[in-house]
This record gives C-alpha cells, sequence and structure tokens, in this order.
C-alpha cells in the first residue's frame, strides 16, 4: 500500500482543492442576485443567434475543417515518430531509418504549418465578414428606433456595442470556435492513440478529466461574472466621456474640472478593479489545470519508473522507454487544448458577454413602426390636419389634450405658446417621430399610420434650433450624401436662403471643411445651411422650429428673407418665440398646457386681446425696454 502512497497523495490534494471550490462554487451561487451574478441569456441560445450570422459562409468552415484535420495529424503522429526513435537509438542504431523517419517528421511539420497558415487566412476574412454584417445590422436597427427610445440610451453605450462589443465578437469566428473544434480532434484523436498503445496508462490519465470537467464548468460561472463586470465599466466610462466631452464647454464655464475628475476617477477605479478580479479568475484557472497535466505527468513517470504496469500487453505492445516517451508527449499533447481554452476562456467569456449586450439592443423592438398595409406616398399637396389628438411621453402625464386643426396645402401656420405647451410636440408627431396614444394624424386625407414612414419623412424638410452639422464639407452636409445634384444647384439653393453670401468668402467655398458638429460656424450660418439642407430636396412639408431663436440682428434679417422666400415653396409649419417673425402667417395656432386656445391671422389675434395679445405685448414692451436701455 505504501508503494501507491504519492498517487494517494496527489488524489487528496487535488479531491481536497475540489471540494473548496464547489463550496465556493454553489456559496455565489446562493446569493447570485446580491452580487450581481445575473444571467440574462443562455449560452446556448447567444450561439444560437451567432451562427446565424456564420450560416451564409458555411463553405468556407467547411473549408477550415478539412484544412484542419491535416493540421492535427502531425499532433497526432508526431509523438509516435519520436516514441520509434527512442526504440531505434536504444536497439540496433541505424542512419538510414533514423533519416527516413526525420524526414517523414519534417514533411508532416511542413504540412501542419502550411494548413495552419490557409485557416488563419480562411478564418480572418471570414470573421470580418461576418462581423462587419453584424456591425451593418446593429446600426440599421439602431436608425430603426423611436426618438424617444434613443433618447432612453446613452450615446457611449451604443457606440460601445458597434464597436467594442463587436471586436469582442470577432475572436469567436476568427479564433476561438474553429479552437474549439481543432482542440477537440486533438483530444480525440490523442486519445484513441493511447489507448492503442497502451490502456493502464490510458486510463491513468483519464482520472485527471473529471477534476479538469469540474474546475472548468466552476470558473466558467466566476469568469461570466467577471466578464460582465469589465464591460459594464467599460460602457460606463464610455457613455461618460461621450457626454462629458460634449459638454467640456460647459464643465469650463462653471469650473467643474474637479469635480467631473473626481467622477471619472470613480469609474476608472471601478474599471480598474473589475479587470483585477478578470485577471485574479483567470489567475488561477490556468495553474490548476496546469498542476493536472504536471500530476499527470508525475503518475506517468512514476508508475513506468517503479515498474508496476512493465510486461502488460495490449495488442501485442509492451510498456518500454519509447512507450513512455510517447506518452509524456502524449499528455502533453491531451493538455495542452485544455491549456489552450484557459487561455481562450478570456475571450470566449468576453464574446458570449458582448454578444449578450449586442443582442440586447436587437431585441429593443422599435416603437414607430410602419404598419403592414402602409402605403408609399408619391406625392403629397400639403393638407394637415389633426383630429382629436392626445399625446404623453410620459403615461397619463398628457402634453397635448385633443388637439384639432387643419393646415391646407400652401399655408404658412405658426404655432406659440409657453415652454411646454406642446408647440415642438406637435411638429414631431406629423413626422411620427412620435406616435400618438389617441385621435388621426392625416397628411392629404390619409392617416399617417397607413403611410411608411421612410416614404412620409421624404416629403418633409425639417429645420430645427440646434442645427446639427456632420463631419465633412459644407457640399455633403447640404448634400447629406445625395447623389445627381450638381454644385450649380447647391449653390442656387445657398443663394436663395442668403448663405451664398457667407460661403463665397470662405477659401474652400463649398469643399471648406465642417469640423466636428459645425464648431467652426457661427449659429446663424449653420442655420442658413439647415435652411439650403432643406430646400434642395425640395420638400412638400416644412418644418421649422425655433430657427431664428439665439441669432444676431444682422443674420435674423437673412434668416428672416429666405423664410419668406421659402414660405413660396410648400406647405410651412413654424414654431417661434419672436412674434414679429410669424406676423405674415395665414394662421396662429396659439396653445396652452397642450390644448388650443385661439387661433386666427395675427391681426384677429390682436383684435381678440386675448392670449396671443398678451403675449405679443410683453415683447413688445420688453424689446421697446431694451431700445431704451441701448
Amino acid at each position: 500500500m505504501m508503494e501507491f502512497y504519492p498517487l494517494l497523495v496527489v488524489g487528496g490534494v487535488i479531491g481536497a482543492l475540489s471540494i473548496i471550490f464547489l463550496v465556493a462554487y454553489f456559496s455565489i451561487k446562493d446569493r447570485k442576485e446580491a452580487i450581481g451574478f445575473d444571467r440574462h441569456m443562455k449560452d446556448s441560445e447567444i450561439t444560437k443567434r451567432l451562427l446565424k450570422y456564420a450560416k451564409p459562409y458555411l463553405k468556407n468552415f467547411l473549408i477550415v475543417l478539412v484544412v484542419m484535420l491535416f493540421s492535427i495529424a502531425y499532433d497526432i503522429i508526431s509523438p509516435l515518430i519520436i516514441g520509434n526513435i527512442e526504440e531505434m537509438i536504444k536497439d540496433d542504431f541505424e542512419l538510414a531509418r533514423l533519416w527516413s523517419a526525420v524526414i517523414v517528421y519534417a514533411a508532416i511539420l511542413i504540412v501542419s504549418l502550411i494548413c495552419t497558415y490557409i485557416q488563419a487566412i480562411v478564418l480572418q476574412i471570414t470573421g470580418q465578414k461576418i462581423i462587419s454584417n453584424i456591425r451593418e445590422d446593429l446600426f440599421t436597427h439602431i436608425e430603426s428606433l423611436s426618438h424617444a427610445q434613443l433618447n432612453n440610451i446613452p450615446v457611449g453605450k451604443l457606440v460601445t456595442r458597434v464597436t467594442n462589443d463587436t471586436n469582442a465578437i470577432s475572436m469567436m469566428f476568427t479564433n476561438i470556435i474553429v479552437n474549439l473544434v481543432k482542440n477537440s480532434f486533438i483530444i480525440i484523436g490523442v486519445l484513441a492513440a493511447m489507448m492503442c498503445l497502451n490502456y493502464q496508462l490510458t486510463l491513468m490519465v483519464l482520472c485527471f478529466v473529471p477534476f479538469i470537467v469540474l474546475f472548468t464548468v466552476i470558473f466558467r460561472k466566476f469568469s461570466r461574472r467577471a466578464y460582465r463586470r469589465v464591460k459594464d465599466g467599460t460602457t460606463d466610462i464610455n457613455t461618460f466621456l461621450s457626454e462629458n466631452l460634449s459638454g467640456m464647454k460647459i464643465i469650463q464655464i462653471f469650473n467643474r474640472e474637479t469635480h467631473k475628475k473626481a467622477e471619472f476617477d470613480n469609474k476608472n477605479t471601478a474599471l480598474g478593479k473589475a479587470k483585477r478580479q478578470q485577471i485574479f479568475v483567470f489567475g488561477i484557472f490556468r495553474p490548476f489545470v496546469y498542476m493536472l497535466y504536471i500530476s499527470s505527468v508525475l503518475c506517468l513517470l512514476y508508475l513506468g519508473g517503479r515498474g508496476y504496469i512493465k510486461n502488460i500487453s495490449f495488442l501485442g505492445q509492451t510498456i518500454t522507454s519509447g512507450t513512455l516517451v510517447t506518452f509524456y508527449m502524449y499528455i502533453s499533447k491531451f493538455f495542452n487544448p485544455i491549456q489552450n481554452l484557459a487561455e481562450q476562456f478570456n475571450w470566449l467569456q468576453s464574446a458570449y458577454a458582448s454578444a449578450e449586450k449586442i443582442f440586447t439592443i436587437f431585441d429593443i423592438k422599435p416603437d414607430v413602426v410602419d404598419e403592414p398595409d402602409a402605403i408609399e406616398l408619391e406625392n403629397v399637396e400639403g393638407n394637415i390636419e389633426f383630429r382629436d389628438v392626445w399625446f404623453a411621453y410620459v403615461p397619463d402625464e398628457w402634453v397635448l389634450r385633443g388637439v384639432s386643426f387643419k393646415v391646407n396645402a400652401k399655408e404658412t401656420v405658426a404655432f406659440v405658446g409657453s415652454t411646454g405647451s406642446g408647440k415642438t410636440t406637435i411638429l414631431s408627431l406629423i413626422c411620427r417621430n412620435y406616435d400618438i396614444q389617441k385621435g388621426q394624424i392625416l397628411i392629404d386625407g390619409i392617416d399617417i399610420k397607413k403611410i411608411k414612414i421612410s416614404s412620409l419623412r421624404r416629403h418633409f424638410g425639417q429645420m430645427l434650433q440646434d442645427v446639427f452639422l456632420f463631419s465633412g464639407t459644407i457640399r455633403s452636409n447640404i448634400l447629406l450624401r445625395s447623389e445627381g445634384i450638381s454644385d450649380n444647384e447647391v449653390m442656387e439653393a445657398c443663394r436663395y436662403v442668403n448663405a451664398d453670401k457667407f460661403i463665397n468668402k470662405l477659401t474652400g467655398g463649398l469643399d471648406e471643411e465642417v469640423r466636428e458638429r459645425g464648431n467652426n460656424f457661427s449659429a446663424g450660418q449653420r442655420q442658413l445651411l439647415s435652411f439650403a439642407r432643406t430646400i434642395i430636396h425640395k420638400p412638400a412639408v416644412m418644418i421649422l422650429d425655433e430657427a431664428t431663436a439665439n441669432i444676431d440682428t444682422e443674420t435674423e434679417l437673412l434668416i428672416q428673407d429666405s423664410l419668406e422666400k421659402m414660405m413660396n415653396i410648400g406647405t410651412m409649419l413654424i414654431v417661434a418665440h419672436r412674434l414679429s417673425t410669424i406676423q405674415h402667417a395665414d394662421n396662429i395656432i396659439v396653445l396652452s398646457h397642450g390644448e388650443i386656445v385661439e387661433q386666427g391671422t395675427h391681426q384677429e389675434l390682436l383684435e381678440q386681446k386675448g392670449r396671443y395679445y398678451s403675449l405679443y405685448m410683453m415683447q413688445y414692451k420688453k424689446n421697446d425696454l431694451l431700445g431704451k436701455k441701448l
């Protein structure tokens, strides 16, 4: 019995460690909600959804599989050749036989290297195509979300999903999946070769397999949690940076740099802590797998050295020094895939954690969608009607209450009222940026829900107070990548809205660079560019939301002239706090707390001396007072 004492010690140590890890596993599992150890999707569901993207490239993966079979031949055959060389040197040595074995070994190695190269190239090309498809689908899905949904998701979070998370998934298709299959084949092949060589030594090695499986299952839980925390920390930092870098001017104006730095330090520290926990988890897993490998090698050398299984035959073979050398190499080949898996486990958990977050975005159903029988709207005259429209951003907190009005084609209608009265909401509802809860909105007598969203919005031109310009050139911002419009047409649109006056002064003209958000142009210049961008697409209905707010007097005169010209193009809906800009409107609708309280022309409303009259007199007195001060 004492002769097997070393083996019993090894078994006892491994068993004790297994008990410790099992206790830790079940203790964490019982209180998983308390520590954030949550599971939103099963791995099988994530894998199934990811494989849908791989299905079109099944042919490429089959090619990789065939090439892989040749590449693993080296792992299966090379130990037999080395063992044979060991026997050859120990017995009657012949140089010719040695050369033959070396040539065969070299040939197998070269074939394996070539196959591995081909496998890597095909996988990288295929993997990048798959990831590109995922990114495109994700971006397209984000585009389909409503304004309300986009307002509820931080921009930094969406950026992380489209960039960082898809990069993590790419490792699954270019490395992990194929290596898992390859390692499975190697393990099966090595086990088959070991069984043929000596089944008792093989059974000894297999005694360690249950512990490998146990450790893998346990650490899989730990690694999943660790990687989710890293991903959450990365998302938090990206979201923080996206918001605060965009608002850096406000931070500096209010001298909040120290406070924001403290906030960033907290998020950065949290991410660093999550990273350390991740490193700790995988720093334990791989050494334990390596410990099992060393333990199996020690048991092999111990049993072989003491000769307890000497002269035991299997298929006519007995244990020799060559057998021990071959088995030593096979044990390495057997445990290497598992050790590689420990290395790849990092990426595997990253891919699953990232995929889960990506599919969470995919699973957000757009609030505003086309009806099954929605139609294409070829032409729009510009007749608009609201019928008893009720709308709320938050349930039961009504922004509009039974609003009804008509706008005839080619008319200019203005909406006025205090902040929060529902003016901007009305303009957003017409384009179906949001869907109403009650009532109907009609365009040329057709319910807008019966019209395809893309077709509906194509006939609208929207000019908002906060003009957004994209990085690029003036031309690209006016065209928004539209094809078939010449520079002459672009400049004609600019002249029409008085934007040519400042464009002609620029060195680059239409090719002048536009920096992020157009911060190298004034507010008035950005507004004039938005006018040109709108009319060049010849919309049937134009929407202006506070287009003259925060504009200097000189620029306001240019914009007023542009507005008068644009009133002749089609139906125009205007929201303006400056009542002087809407005096020539065909109809002025006055709103208060989501209800229409007055409507009529400028003169009609003044004669009524109601809400509009009060607003007008307040602005008149204010302007008169400012004039006296000046």
